[in-house]
Parts: structure tokens; sequence; C-alpha cells
């Protein structure tokens, strides 16, 4: 496993700004792990077999309630299940023949995904290009007689700015549509900011017109990974999430989840860490989080070229360049340790940075922002990714299901992406590049193919 992981970008310490989140206490790792290691075996698919699984998630998911306004829960895989689970209940209260969920363009992809699995059309609703956030009148106007859920987010990823969610709740519940608050990043971190100083907009189920919140655990919960929760204001509506079936003579078929067998062991490192924490530790990785983003806001702002994109409302941040390329100073922060990462342009937004600041961020702030301004010149003096011409007519023009995996690995080694097993990690910026100048669904194409290769037969 050491040889495997050789490679893999390090979880600890703050130099990967996506994808982990690290308190920077190891004690609370340790914690977390015994737990996860001890309800390991423990299988959620029948909570009467494991009555341990029913006290846990009633702990965990009552901690969550009693943060974000109270309400009917259900433990979850991720913010992608809670979601799910939430579109889901939607759909099946309303009824609608021709389903739609309204949702702003920054909402999490999660929710197309649903859409897709469940067979509803997304509506998506433009932001102000100033502020990043939607606006009511738009998701009013967006909103018709098949409509089954509306979505807001505290905070939208690609930015960190909390919608309006008061406005927008009030414009739903007016059109009789419930609305859903993805809080799968905020949800277990602006109660903390708003403790520590933070001014943090009302935005979880206390908010009227709000039916659902969504909350992961293994964000800014600081949980292993496998830990998030949706909470319904209903327990009606909850109970539209479940699944049950009796058609077939073997066991009983009751799941609150997408998943039906899944190990316990999520649960018991979720629960595990905030027992390990507490509310004293969070208010003090919230307050930690906040100070290194003001002082992360403000040292981007002073490196020429580049400029922090709207007023982020919690720990996340992201960046443009102006005459930097951004791809490129991604690749030169990955060459110097750092993961920084990368944003696509749409609608109307540009191509950026992400950051996610953690507990563990303020120590190594300084170091982040040398790291970011030495690669931002030298990025500068690179130049931006220049692409052959005519490649990405090219590629918008090719039909990639009559090209075999080897075809299309051979297409990317022309442009100096070696995709191939073994060939290790390949500059990325060329493939930013090529996906930022291709419409929406020529790049959701290319992805696919481009994971199919990365994974080989």
């Amino acid at each position: 496993m050491a040889r495997l992981k050789q490679h893999d970008l390090p979880v600890r310490g703050g130099q990967v700004t996506a994808y982990v989140y690290d308190t920077g206490r190891a004690e609370v790792g340790a914690a977390a792990a015994r737990a996860y290691v001890e309800m390991l075996e423990v299988n959620c698919l029948d909570p009467t077999a494991f009555p341990s699984v029913v006290e846990m998630e009633r702990q965990v998911v009552g901690a969550v309630a009693d943060l974000l306004g109270g309400g009917h829960g259900i433990f979850t895989s991720g913010g992608t299940e809670s979601i799910m689970l939430a579109v889901k209940a939607a759909r099946d209260a309303a009824r609608r023949s021709r389903p739609n969920l309204v949702l702003p363009v920054t909402a999490h992809p999660a929710f197309h995904k649903a859409a897709h699995y469940l067979g509803i059309e997304v509506v998506p609703v433009p932001v102000d290009l100033a502020t990043y956030k939607v606006r009511a009148g738009d998701v009013e106007a967006a909103i018709d007689a098949d409509t089954v859920l509306v979505v807001a987010s505290a905070p939208s990823y690609p930015q960190g700015v909390i919608d309006p969610i008061e406005e927008v709740a009030a414009v739903a519940a007016g059109a009789g549509v419930p609305c859903h608050v993805d809080a799968c990043v905020g949800g277990w971190l602006l109660p903390w900011l708003r403790e520590a100083g933070a001014a943090v907009p009302p935005f979880d189920l206390s908010v009227p017109g709000v039916t659902s919140v969504s909350c992961d655990l293994h964000k800014f919960g600081y949980a292993p990974k496998g830990a998030s929760v949706v909470l319904f204001a209903d327990p009606a509506m909850r109970r539209r999430a479940y699944f049950a079936s009796a058609a077939w003579p073997g066991y009983t078929i009751i799941n609150a989840t997408v998943q039906s067998s899944r190990s316990a062991g999520p649960l018991g490192g979720a629960w595990a860490t905030l027992q390990a924490l507490g509310r004293q530790g969070y208010v003090e990785l919230g307050r930690a989080a906040l100070e290194a983003t003001a002082r992360l806001r403000e040292g981007i702002s002073a490196i020429p070229g580049l400029r922090v994109l709207g007023e982020p409302e919690s720990s996340l941040v992201a960046f443009t360049g102006d005459g930097i390329d951004v791809f490129v100073l991604a690749d030169e922060a990955r060459a110097r340790g750092w993961f920084l990462q990368p944003q696509l342009s749409y609608a109307g937004i540009p191509a950026n940075l992400h950051i996610t600041v953690t507990g563990v961020t303020a120590a190594g702030v300084e170091a982040m922002l040398k790291v970011i301004a030495e690669s931002a010149e030298a990025a500068r003096l690179r130049g931006p990714v220049v692409l052959p011409g005519g490649l990405v007519e090219l590629v918008a023009g090719l039909d990639l299901d009559a090209l075999d995996d080897a075809a299309f690995a051979e297409l990317a080694a022309s442009v100096g992406v070696d995709l191939r097993p073994g060939a290790g990690q390949p500059e990325m910026a060329t493939v930013n590049a090529v996906l930022d100048a291709l419409p929406a669904a020529a790049r959701e194409a290319v992805l696919v193919r481009f994971l199919s290769i990365v994974y080989g037969s």
C-alpha cells in the first residue's frame, strides 16, 4: 500500500487545498480511525440487527438538527447521496408527469446527477456576475407548474458565497414548491464562523420556506469520508426519501438511503469525531479558518495579476488571473508540492483556482501565499497554453463514441498528454485549456473518456 500511495497527494498538512479536510489535530484523526475500524463490519442494512447503528445515527443526526434549525434526518454516504434523497423526496411528493428542478448555475453538479438518475429536467438560473449569487426574481421567473424543487446554496462551492436564502425560500413557498438548501460545505462550518464573529445570514431550517438541508460531516465536520446528513422539516418528506420493496420472497427491504448494505465505519468515525472535537473544538477551528481566509484573500489580492472572485462568506476562496494563465499557475504550484483546484469558465464566470481553507491552513497560509506568488510569476514567464490550431474544433466535432480508448489516448498524446498506465502525472494545463474552450456537453464527453483511459481495462 505504501508503494501504491507514493504518488498520492498528501491528506494531511494543508498543501492539498481540495478533497481533504484537516484539523491539524492528530489525536482527532486517531480517535476517528479507531471508531471507524470498530464499526467496520457492522452493516447498516438492518437496524434491528445492529441497534448501535440506530443510537449512533440518532446522536449524529440530532447534533446536526440542533445546529441547523431542527428537522428529521438521515445519515448518508456524502453530499451527493444527501442531495439525491432530497430530490427523490420532492419528486415523489409532487407527482408531476414532467418534473423539473430550478437551481442556480453555481449549484453543485450532484443536483444534475440526481436529476439524470431520477428523470427530472434541470432549469438553470444565472447568477449575478458581480456577487456570484442567484437573484430571487430570476428563480421566481423560472418556476412553473412542473417545478418540484428549488435549490439555493450556503455557500455555493465555486466562489464560497451564500445565496439569498430567505428571499429564494420565500419565492419557493409563494409558489407552493419545496426549497432545498445545499449546505454540504457550509452546514457544519457557517454556525461556527458566526460564533467566531463572521456575519452569516440565516440559511437553515429556521428560515421560513426552507424544507430540507444537506450537511456533510466529512467536510468541515472533519469526519472520515462517507459522512453526511440530509434534514427534512417535515417527517413525511423524510419518508418520501425512503425505499421499500415487498415484491419478492426474500428478506424485508426497507432502505433509508440509496445504498442497501453499507459499513457502519463512516458512521462510527463521524460519531467519534464529533465527540473528540466538541463544540469548543469546532469554534476554535472555525476561528482559525476565518482568520486564515482573511489573510489569504488579502495576500492573493496583493499579488500582481491575481484577483479574488466575489466576496467569500465562508472559508472557500477562488481567484482568477489577469494576464496569468491560472491553469499554468496550478501546474507550477503542483511542481512545488501544492495542489490548487482548477475550475473551468462557465456562464460568464472566468476560469479560476479554488482553495478550501481548513483548520490546519492557518499554520501554513504564509507558505501557501509564497508558493502562489512564485507560481504566478512562473506562469507569467511561461505564458498561456497555446493549443494547436483547429484542435478545439476537431475535438468538439468528434464522435467520441466511435473512438476506442486506444485512439483517444493517441489523440491526447498528440498534444503532449500521456494518459497511458505508468506514464506518471501529466501537466494538466493543456487538458484544462482544451476543456475550457469546449461547450459543457463536449467537456462532459471528453471527461468520461479521460476517466476511462485513466482506469484502463
